[in-house]
């Protein structure tokens, strides 16, 4: 197996783009929502991104070839690895900026610094859990149904992939769907440019010309100058002040399910790729990926990495062990130059969103194709809690651009009854947006379960749903001025929901005869 083959180059313009969209997010929240400086974003955040990006792609590249090696293949595909975007989200809101603002209003002297070491903090308890995890996880990847595993992110990659960038192409239509046509002739049609010219060049090239013709790029004011070379340095000090002060305990009910979250996650990425023929390690790559998480924390960045959704794709793509290597070196070099604003300015998301939305539909396929026909209904239900959730976020975001941002007027139960009153049950959305991961992989599991009449099966993946409820993993949330965050408090209406149902499968083989006709 070679390191580099020609699918490389559309993996990694693919996977580049998923990379980049993130470190422009952090870069935007950064400095917009927390106030960081120049010296601290591209002095130690940006540089702490790239040891984390750098070291994890670099493994995942080798683990591909080694197993290509082991197995007599050239087609393996390396696992992809980036910056966790849920993360991302989590660490910015709900740790980082509430650091701020109390550190704000007790008089501190640079609450950015503060909120900056509440992040650190949040990374590596995050980056502790990963690696443990990876010595358990090989155990529920075995006890749970495939269909669970992918469906879970079959949901993910409908809502927060597919229908996000569907959204965008229909909103930048010339672009969009020129650059998904040109996807759709190389992957779908099987086609080749002549002269061998990787279809998702082609795609990000036309795209940004056309960004260019038509004036959605170049975006905002060019950068007027760069930030010269940064190079990663350890951050131990700040570290351990933080990590000897209360900010542990303080944000432990976001590291503890978030840390979980990304666990099981990544494995089943693990899962899919298994799934598309590419058999990896459960244990040493759960692990380097806490690794990479806790690289980050000691170099400056806040942000967790993850196993990325979309190996088959990449796959599908011709991609192996070099497009890995390439999204490495090109993160490391972004994030180390402060070239990253210039990026943002000469092309547009929008040149390689086609992308990130046909990596959305071959996930999504995957889940149907790679489980038996008999699981299929497991499969629907196990993608439905992800595009729930993603239509919670949409309501959230929906409010807040109606002004529901926490300074004109507040997110509260009083919105219930108002959504209530054009049939829009917005209290269920709000509790299946939390751990809606885990509600998506016990519901497919269990439909799994009662597909092959395995009733105390069903029943146990029931009482698991229960048993994290009760610890606040799994529904329950409290309303904040701007959002409905999770809260490690126990969710008692689906405590008792799911054991109940639990009760139903225990209780039907007493009550039930065997039916050999067809489903229905």
């Amino acid at each position: 197996m070679r390191w580099f083959q020609r699918g490389d180059i559309d993996g990694f313009f693919g996977l580049a783009v998923d990379n980049l969209v993130q470190l422009l997010l952090i870069d935007a929240l950064c400095r917009h929502v927390l106030g960081f400086s120049d010296a601290l974003l591209y002095g130690q955040v940006l540089p702490g991104a790239a040891v984390s990006l750098l070291v994890g792609n670099l493994y995942y590249a080798w683990q591909a070839r080694r197993l290509g090696q082991a197995l007599g293949r050239s087609d393996i595909c390396a696992l992809p690895y980036g910056i966790n975007t849920v993360s991302v989200f989590a660490h910015v809101f709900l740790v980082m900026l509430p650091a701020k603002l109390a550190a704000t209003a007790a008089g501190a002297a640079d609450p950015t610094t503060i909120a900056w070491q509440a992040g650190l903090v949040a990374c590596f308890g995050s980056g502790l859990i990963e690696l443990s995890g990876a010595f358990v996880a090989e155990r529920l990847r075995r006890a749970t149904p495939r269909a669970a595993l992918l469906s879970t992110l079959s949901g993910v990659a409908l809502g927060f992939i597919s229908l996000g960038f569907l959204y965008r192409s229909f909103a930048r239509p010339v672009v969009g769907l020129v650059t998904l046509g040109v996807l759709l002739l190389v992957y779908f049609g099987r086609l080749k440019f002549k002269g061998g010219v990787p279809g998702g060049l082609v795609a990000v090239a036309l795209g940004t010309l056309i960004a260019w013709l038509t004036g959605i790029a170049p975006v905002g004011e060019a950068p007027a100058h760069g930030h010269g070379l940064q190079l990663p340095l350890p951050v131990l000090g700040p570290l351990i002040e933080a990590l000897t002060g209360d900010m542990l305990w303080a944000y432990l009910a976001v590291i503890v399910p978030m840390g979980v979250f990304n666990v099981v996650g990544s494995l089943q990425n693990i899962e899919a790729a298994d799934a598309a023929g590419d058999p990896f390690p459960t244990t040493p790559s759960l692990a380097m990926n806490g690794l990479g998480t806790l690289a980050a924390a000691l170099f400056g960045s806040c942000f967790p990495t993850t196993i990325y959704i979309g190996h088959p794709g990449w796959k599908a793509m011709g991609a192996r062990a070099g497009y890995s290597i390439l999204n490495g070196v090109f993160a490391t070099l972004v994030c180390l130059t402060g070239t990253l604003a210039y990026i943002a300015w000469a092309v547009p998301i929008e040149a390689g969103m086609a992308i990130i939305l046909w990596i959305g539909i071959v996930i999504t396929a995957q889940a149907f194709e790679a489980t038996p026909r008999a699981h299929a209904p497991a499969v629907v239900i196990g993608v439905l809690p992800g595009v729930g959730a993603w239509g919670a976020m949409m309501a959230k975001a929906g409010l807040r651009a109606a002004g529901v941002d926490g300074t004109t007027s507040a997110m509260s139960p009083a919105l219930v009854p108002i959504f209530q009153r054009g049939d829009v049950w917005i209290d269920g959305a709000f509790a299946l947006e939390q751990g809606f991961i885990f509600t998506s992989m016990f519901l497919a599991a269990t439909t799994v379960a009662v597909i092959e009449r395995k009733l105390r099966q069903a029943a146990a993946w029931c009482f698991a749903g229960a048993a994290l409820s009760a610890l606040g993993f799994m529904h329950s949330y409290v309303w904040t001025p701007a959002d409905t965050v999770l809260s490690l408090s126990p969710a008692w209406p689906f405590v008792q929901s799911y054991a109940l149902m639990g009760l139903v499968f225990l209780v039907a083989p007493l009550v039930t005869t065997r039916s050999d006709g067809p489903a229905h």
